[in-house]
């Protein structure tokens, strides 16, 4: 940016005459646009547009099914929008945002398609999701763009790209528009019909290309690409470099850092209306400005230390702004929470205390109230007495008067009776007259007026009528004549008066009469019916009328009698009456006063039960408020505690919030380092008020909550503890990494209770069933993930929830389901280290579950050897806690009652009841917890006692846990070192001494460790496991100073040369080992040291060349000043070679000679050892296969009937898991061999282990497995399995050992000339080790290294048996050209190392070997050929064999183990320090990568020589055609093209690095090559080298100065560098060919003579006459005699020694070089086989052997060297 500002003021300078500070007062570029007015302008005011932009924001969030956006829009932000939108807003304007995950890209580039009133388009990417999906994905993405003319916003971001081929689409969507072969035929066909009509409108053919062109064109006029990628890693700048449509055809827009003011207008906005307190008077700023500060401060930090992570541990941890805007809503939504609950609390006491004290106040009511109820008890009780003398009185008189009523009312009963009996005896007459009257009356009634006509009609009516009508006529009292009768029938009422005639009064003539007409035989009414039927019915009528009256006559006078009884009944009834209202009034009065009497009474027992009551009450009151007065004194100082806590809030939450955002990745050193020495620093600087004592999980959970975590299995200690925090509180779901499966355990145990499902990604149906959960609520655990998660997961990880209505629905792939707020997600992971990216950063919330120290193994030594403490532990923890809570629950119950009470405390029966309980409990439990807790103490004390084992057992445990940063095979799970741990506590040796005890159970875990863990390491990492273990155990024990250690580990660094003293023994000490001894002076104890060099020179050089200089008596004063540490950093220093012997005889010292012994692998031991749960694991080496020896273990086990093996590979898969789930069943053993050849089959493998732990095998079941090492093995398998390393033995002793093993007794004895074989056996033996162990000495072992293998030994062997049976005399040819031409030579391809083979064979198979009692078989004494016995005594004599092979054994110079084991000792340094948290040298940290390269290259670039005059050389050579010209020639057009690539690469570099041009996967090469000071690849084309880049420049600059020189001249050099030559054989030939010319002959009958030169270069001034003088070789596995011009054996430590000028004379017809002579081969480099292409062999050249057979030195690797490696 910088630079940019600066070309802009250059050039506004030169055109416009301003500067950018005029145009841009305020620094900042202005912000151009057109979507305010519609106008192209200069928004000047920040405030308009800000509100402009938020109101587009409001518009965006109010679309119906978007995911709102809560975005502060600050003035980055807005400058990216504005961006974004002049970009989209143009014809075909595609963006490419640049920036990490949840800086902000895809939400900005949304609302800026919002505001161009675009559609967005994004794809859903699933776990299915590849290219075909894609495709289909951009065809909808045309429909909308081409057919449906729609200007949308093709949103893509680089996690979507689930295969890199999406990117090459969108590459030619960016540069054509076009994706080939997207469309079949039939479906372009369906797209050209909705198109064509518009086509023809517009005029385009309508041919197919011509549509389809129409197509891709609307298209690309509607759709706007914009990529967001994030510039982390590899794969943006691979994927730049692949596809350049990425930049070519997009606008550039980095998204980086948020500025701190964004980061704090963010903060501002998001406190805008949260209550934060005041600050203290006179302060400018707000509290909310404070706050915000320091959540700057906080983000920084937390940034600035996941560097430092990076720097120290290679952890790697991203900060991105999703996780600041995550602490800020955190902050607020904490703060809210915390507030409440703690107000709560507060409410929830002060009204218990406000309850208290209106207790208090009605007692002292109640006091007085029972007073006056006691009086008036009394005065109720005179009343009463009164009343009942009246009452008595009364009553007496009532009694009399009640007796003479009752006489009374007796008599009249008497009479009532008789008057009853007259009625009835009257009523009874009447009655037998009633039904004929009744009967008439209804006849009468059913007469009508027709039937009366019917008689009057008559004229003369019939007698019997007649008779009738005169009856009725007497009856009423009329004229008995039927004259009469008719007038009277005409009478309208004539009816009516019969029915009420009155019958009673009917007079005794009348009757008289009547009762004549009745007893007439046919005055019947059914005889007279016959005439009329209105005659019957007055005739019945009339007869009921006469027998009325006859009766009547009869009942008249009885009723007379009855009225007069009743008349007289009727007054004595009066009489009583009267008597008994008198009685009912005395009785009312005696009534009224009863009740006023018991009402008295009542209110009496009232006052009696009330005042009882209120004693009972006072009484209560008194428990009451005695009760309540202790807890009144706690709650008043619990509220004071609250409110003092509610202050403390803001900065508590503030703490609380960011240690739950930022801290899960950290390990517990950086947590605490940022809280203490940053976070609460400011809090405290910038006075935000926070707790003094504050800590996270004293804060977020409470001791209950903890304990309950620790039962279900988080380990005790703090840190994981506040993981647990972190886990549960977190807003993101938890990823954990958890490469001990502790927080999975713990997850499993806590969620099983609602319902936990487990799920992986290899399990077909995961989604389904996280679909399920996620509607059911149910929680979820997702097991070992990978460094990538799958992108379906998205939605669910960045909780994007809608709700719709009163649901909430989240979209997974390509459907709605509904979401349930109980949902919970965890992610695990058993990676130790996984790379997360900054996208996964900020959707999860990563948790880092390393182990720690652990507190549970003290608990596990304490619980094996004093069980009783242990178990009073868990007691009285569980008990203390128990007790803790209850007083917590009986309090919250106090409370609640209190706070649920309604009316008078001091009628709640249950309150007082739980208080009196309570009281009693809480004193209990307060007495108990007191001597709990002192029990405690007393237990911790004896219990901190056996720390030393635990702490020892720790240390162990993060050695193991160390070896996995070596090799990614080396895996232990803490599960199974717990086991060991406990058969150490177990089997070792016990004491009643605790001291004793605890020395020696840390003396046989440490074994037990290391024997462990031995079978699982390779060879060359035993001895390194061993020193780290002794390390650590030393440093715990503070007996290692780390200061001494370091530099053991890095040597001496120099970085200032100007202040370095100059080396005083330059002749023979190497500048980079003065470099060790000037920096080991710094150190306390060795001041002084660099001065005794210019003091003790000769004594220094004598301790240097000694061949064990750790056992040497150190110069001066040293010898005893150094313990033993301390002598390993002199050796460090000068001699690395040593160290290894330093290092074994020091771990010897510290822990014993039995930790530099790796135990041998016992296969059967380790079967013993393992169960059917635990995978063996045979980790490869090359050259072994285990299968063999795996045979003859199941032979021995009787389990070769059930072996089953398979080698993995493509297609196995299935095969091996059935082999697998046969095996459980039926108890095989099953081997899978080469697990590395199917990687991608290993999550299985790993679920098929997993089910093994679960399910019950067959108890013979076992599964062997064998891989290469590999990071992606899985580390679940190598933790539950048994590791064991095969590989060749190392050693001579140890290669004998097993190959007498291979040995059987019969083979041994099978031969018929068993003298000869036993020891020609011996000898073979010998002969195959000494070839495998002479690779160690790397150069001068073998030029290329072989695969000599048993194969060779056991064909050999046969064939020496075979031959011996067949020929009487040893056939010693025959034998050695099999054995060593034909079978191990079958191998060789070089023909020095078939010299080497051919002259040990020679050495070995002789007549000497045979006869020689004890033939020796090198020039040491100790091996030779031992006397002959059995098989027994060659086993016997192996054993007593050195177990660190001399050099001499193989005929090789001591000085020849140096290269080696300096190689050995760096591995060794370079492992160990990788261990080691990395420091930052604070010199060199300022420099970034690009810096040092840049100086670097600059440095090269000025020393590279100029190129070499070729055209001016070609003219002045043109006359001379010499073949040394053309030599000449040929080298300069090398040299020229080299110097062209190197300048041309340097200067591409610095562009590359300046950003001025792309950076090649050639360039990047040359990068690194150049910060690591290494030559690049492409400039070692002309030549090999194995020089560092300073010393190969050098060397360059030398080399083109010799050909400048030739050129220049004209003339060849009078001696010539050989080593300068590119092609020094051509050079050769050359010369050859000039003699050939010269002396004119054939140049194939010329051949060299070597010459050795006896004097000095300087005395050579002339060329020889024939041939040329060569100088610049090396001797290397020798010396040089220069007198006596021979070989002779090097000083100690000279590896490698110049030798003369050597003249290279031709000669002809040579003949055989003579005795004496040693062919020694002269390579071009150090490296003897070469490169590819390019044989590193020159010339053979003869050098004369001295006192030594040529032998002697084919066996030391002697050879000449042209150049060195520095």
């Amino acid at each position: 940016m910088e630079t940019f500002v600066v070309i802009l003021s250059e050039k506004l300078g030169t055109f416009f005459d301003l500067t950018f500070h005029n145009l841009c007062p305020n620094k900042r570029s202005p912000i151009f646009g057109d979507f305010m007015r519609n106008v192209y302008e200069d928004m000047t005011d920040m405030g308009v547009l800000k509100a402009e932009m938020e109101r587009a924001l409001a518009d965006y969030n109010r679309t119906p099914g978007v995911v709102p956006m809560r975005l502060v829009l600050f003035r980055d932000a807005i400058e990216h929008i504005t961006r974004i939108v002049r970009v989209i807003s143009q014809p075909r304007g595609n963006m490419l945002l640049v920036g990490i995950g949840g800086s902000g890209r895809q939400s900005l580039a949304r609302l800026s398609s919002s505001i161009c009133e675009y559609y967005t388009f994004q794809i859903e990417v699933s776990r299915q999701y590849r290219k075909q999906e894609f495709r289909e994905d951009i065809k909808k993405l045309y429909r909308q763009t081409g057919v449906d003319q729609k200007p949308t916003t093709f949103l893509f971001v680089d996690t979507q790209i689930a295969d890199e081929c999406f990117l090459e689409d969108i590459n030619n969507i960016l540069s054509s528009g076009e994706v080939p072969n997207l469309y079949k035929p039939e479906e372009f066909e369906e797209i050209q019909s909705n198109i064509i009509e518009a086509a023809r409108a517009e005029g385009v053919q309508e041919s197919l290309d011509s549509l389809f062109a129409y197509l891709i064109e609307r298209v690309r006029n509607n759709l706007h690409v914009v990529l967001c990628l994030s510039p982390v890693g590899d794969p943006f700048r691979n994927r730049i470099r692949q596809y350049p449509a990425l930049v070519n055809c997009t606008t550039i827009d980095w998204f980086s850092e948020w500025p701190k003011d964004a980061l704090l207008e963010v903060a501002e906005k998001y406190l805008e209306g949260v209550d934060l307190g005041s600050v203290e008077k006179g302060s400018l700023d707000t509290m909310h400005k404070r706050v915000a500060k320091i959540f700057v401060t906080m983000h920084w930090s937390v940034a600035r230390y996941s560097q430092k992570m990076w720097l120290e541990l290679r952890r790697h941890n991203y900060v991105t702004p999703t996780n600041y805007l995550e602490l800020v809503s955190g902050y607020k939504k904490l703060l809210a929470e915390k507030r409440k609950e703690l107000s709560d609390q507060v409410n929830k006491l002060r009204n218990g205390l406000f309850k208290i004290d209106e207790t208090r106040e009605k007692v002292e009511v109640m006091t007085v109230e029972l007073e006056e109820a006691r009086k008036k008890v009394a005065e109720f009780q005179k009343q009463c007495e009164e009343y009942l003398v009246i009452i008595v009185q009364q009553k007496r008189e009532a009694d009399e008067q009640q007796k003479t009523v009752t006489a009374n009312s007796e008599k009249i009963a008497a009479e009532e009776i008789k008057c009853k009996a007259l009625a009835d005896n009257a009523q009874k007459d009447l009655e037998e007259a009633l039904p004929a009257l009744e009967e008439a009356m209804k006849a009468l009634e059913s007469l009508n007026k027709k039937d009366l006509t019917e008689i009057k009609s008559y004229g003369r009516p019939p007698t019997l009528v007649e008779t009738v009508m005169q009856a009725v006529m007497i009856l009423r009292g009329n004229e008995p004549t039927w004259a009469e009768a008719k007038k009277q029938l005409g009478e309208p009422n004539f009816i009516k008066q019969l029915v009420y005639f009155d019958k009673d009064n009917i007079s005794d003539k009348v009757l008289k009469k009547i009762s004549a007409y009745c007893s007439q035989p046919d005055f019947q009414p059914d005889i007279i019916g016959r005439v009329s039927v209105a005659a019957k019915s007055l005739c019945m009528w009339v007869r009921a009328m006469e027998m009325y009256g006859r009766i009547y006559r009869v009942v008249e006078p009885k009723r007379a009698r009855m009225n007069a009884a009743l008349a007289q009944l009727a007054e004595k009834q009066a009489a009583q009456a009267e008597a008994q209202e008198r009685l009912r009034e005395v009785a009312e009065k005696l009534e009224m006063l009863k009740k006023e009497y018991e009402e008295k009474l009542a209110q009496k027992e009232e006052l009696r039960k009330k005042s009882e009551e209120m004693e009972i009450k006072l009484d209560r009151a008194d428990k009451l408020v005695s009760g309540l007065a202790g807890e009144r004194v706690r709650w008043e100082e619990t509220v004071k505690g609250l409110e003092e806590d509610l202050g403390y809030l803001v900065g508590d939450c503030l703490m609380a919030a960011a240690f739950v955002s930022y801290m899960g990745p950290f390990l517990s050193n950086y947590r605490d380092e940022i809280v203490s020495h940053i976070w609460i620093k400011q809090i405290r600087e910038l006075h935000v008020p926070c707790s003094p004592r504050f800590t996270c999980d004293s804060f977020l959970s409470n001791p209950t909550i903890v304990r309950t975590w620790n039962i279900q299995g988080l380990p005790s200690d703090n840190f994981s503890t506040e993981n647990g925090i972190i886990v549960t509180r977190g807003n993101r779901w938890p990823l954990m990494i958890d490469p001990q499966c502790q927080a999975s355990k713990w997850i499993k145990n806590m969620e099983t209770k609602r319902g936990l499902k487990i799920i992986d990604l290899q399990m077909p149906d995961y989604l389904r069933v996280l679909e399920a959960a996620i509607q059911m609520g149910s929680p979820v655990l997702l097991q070992n993930v990978q460094e990538e998660l799958d992108p379906t997961l998205a939605p669910i990880l960045n909780k994007s929830v809608t709700r719709v209505g009163a649901r909430l629905l989240i979209r997974l792939g390509d459907k709605e389901v509904d979401y349930h707020p109980e949902f919970r997600f965890y992610l695990t992971t058993k990676l130790p280290n996984p790379h997360y990216t900054p996208e996964t950063s900020s959707q999860t919330t990563i948790v880092n579950f390393a182990v720690k120290e652990q507190a549970q193994l003290l608990g596990i030594v304490v619980r094996r050897e004093r069980p009783e403490l242990e178990e009073q532990k868990d007691h009285l923890v569980l008990n203390i806690a128990a007790g803790k809570r209850k007083l917590k629950d009986l309090e919250d119950e106090i409370l609640r009652l209190l706070n649920e009470a309604t009316g008078s405390l001091l009628d709640d029966v249950q309150l007082v009841n739980t208080l009196q309980t309570s009281k009693v409990i809480a004193t209990d439990v307060t007495e108990q917890l007191e001597t709990s807790e002192t029990t405690e103490i007393k237990i911790d004390t004896a219990r901190e006692a056996y720390r030393p084992c635990a702490q020892r057992a720790s240390i162990l445990f993060f050695v193991l846990n160390d070896m996995g940063w070596i090799d990614p095979m080396y895996q232990f799970s803490l599960d199974a070192y717990i086991d060991l741990f406990n058969l150490s506590i177990t089997k070792s040796h016990r004491s009643a001494k605790l001291e004793e005890r605890i020395r020696f159970l840390n003396e046989y875990h440490t074994y037990a460790v290391y024997r462990y863990t031995c079978r699982g390491l390779f060879e060359r990492h035993k001895l390194l496991f061993s020193f780290h273990m002794c390390a650590k155990i030393l440093e715990a024990s503070g007996n290692l100073k780390m200061d001494e250690y370091n530099f053991f580990l890095r040597g001496g660094v120099v970085l200032d040369r100007e202040g370095q003293m100059d080396n005083p023994c330059t002749s023979w000490l190497a500048d980079t080992y003065w470099d060790n001894i000037t920096e080991l002076d710094k150190l306390t104890n060795f001041h002084g040291i660099m001065n005794s060099f210019e003091q003790y020179p000769r004594d220094w050089n004598l301790w240097y060349t000694s061949s064990k200089p750790e056992k040497a008596i150190l110069p001066g004063e040293w010898e005893n000043s150094c313990n033993q540490m301390q002598r390993m950093l002199v050796v460090r220093s000068l001699r690395p070679d040593r160290v290894s012997f330093c290092v074994t005889a020091f771990i010897v010292s510290n822990l014993g000679s039995q930790f530099i012994e790796p135990p041998v692998l016992n296969m059967k031991s380790v079967v013993d050892d393992s169960t059917t749960k635990t995978p063996l694991i045979f980790v490869l080496s090359p050259g072994v296969d285990p299968t063999s020896s795996l045979l003859q273990l199941a032979e021995q086990s009787g389990m070769s009937q059930r072996f089953h093996a398979l080698s993995l590979g493509q297609g196995q898969a299935p095969i091996a898991t059935r082999m697998i789930k046969d095996g459980v069943q039926q108890g095989n053993w099953v081997f899978l061999a080469n697990c590395h050849l199917s990687l991608s089959w290993m999550p299985q493998l790993d679920k098929l282990v997993e089910q093994l732990q679960v399910e019950e095998p067959h108890p013979s079941f076992r599964l062997w497995l064998s891989s290469s090492p590999h990071p992606d093995f899985p580390i679940s398998i190598l933790q539950a399995g048994i590791k064991m390393t095969t590989e060749p033995p190392t050693g001579l002793k140890a290669n004998m050992k097993r190959l007498y093993q291979l040995i059987t007794e019969p083979q041994f004895n099978r031969c018929t000339k068993p003298a000869k074989y036993k020891k020609l056996l011996f000898a073979l033996c010998f002969f195959h080790s000494i070839l495998l162990e002479r690779k160690k000495f790397l150069q001068l072992g073998w030029n290329i290294i072989y695969g000599f293998n048993d194969s060779d030994f056991e064909v050999s062997e046969n064939l020496l048996s075979l031959y011996l049976d067949e020929y009487e005399e040893t056939p010693w040819d025959a034998l050695k050209y099999l054995i060593a031409g034909v079978n191990y030579g079958g191998h060789v391809t070089d023909d020095w190392d078939r010299r080497l083979l051919t002259t040990y064979i020679n050495d070995f198979f002789c007549e000497q070997s045979i006869l020689a009692p004890a033939y020796k078989l090198s020039a040491l004494d100790t091996y030779y050929i031992p006397k002959d016995g059995n098989l027994a005594s060659y086993k016997e004599y192996i054993s007593l064999l050195p177990g660190m092979d001399p050099p001499e054994a193989f005929g090789q110079h001591p000085n020849a183990d140096v290269a080696s084991q300096i190689t050995e000792a760096r591995t060794l340094f370079e492992t160990l320090l990788s261990l080691q948290p990395q420091t930052t040298p604070s010199g060199v940290a300022g420099q970034s990568r690009e810096d040092k390269v840049l100086e670097l290259s600059a440095d090269v670039l000025s020393k590279i020589p100029e190129e070499i005059d070729y055209e001016g050389t070609c003219k002045v050579l043109s006359t001379d055609p010499s073949p040394l010209n053309v030599v000449l020639l040929q080298e300069i057009q090398r040299y020229n093209s080299l110097l062209q690539v190197i300048r041309s690469s340097l200067v591409e570099l610095e562009k590359g690095i300046q950003g001025l041009v792309v950076m090649s996967t050639d360039l990047e090469e040359i990068f690194n090559c150049i910060f690591d000071a290494r030559v690049p690849p492409m400039w070692e084309r002309a030549y090999p080298s194995q020089k560092p880049l300073a010393a190969w420049t050098r060397d360059l600059g030398q080399r083109v100065e010799q050909f400048t020189r030739w050129a220049n001249t004209a003339h060849p050099p009078v001696l010539f560098w050989l080593s300068g030559f590119t092609f020094p054989t051509g050079f050769l030939t050359a010369v050859l060919q000039a003699a050939a010319r010269m002396n004119n002959i054939s140049v194939d009958t010329l051949s060299w003579e070597f010459i050795v030169s006896t004097v000095d270069d300087n005395n050579l001034v002339y060329p020889p006459k024939e041939g040329v003088w060569v100088r610049g070789l090396y001797l290397e596995g020798a010396g040089w005699d220069k007198k006596s011009s021979c070989l002779v054996e090097a000083e100690p430590m000279q590896l490698v020694c110049p030798i003369p000028t050597i003249h290279f004379k031709p000669v002809e017809n040579k003949k055989k070089s003579g005795k004496g002579m040693y062919a020694c081969p002269c390579y071009y480099y150090p490296n003897r086989a070469g490169a590819s292409g390019r044989p590193s062999f020159v010339i053979g050249i003869d050098l004369k052997s001295g006192a030594m057979p040529p032998d002697h030195w084919i066996k030391r690797g002697t050879a000449l060297l042209m150049s060195l490696d520095n």
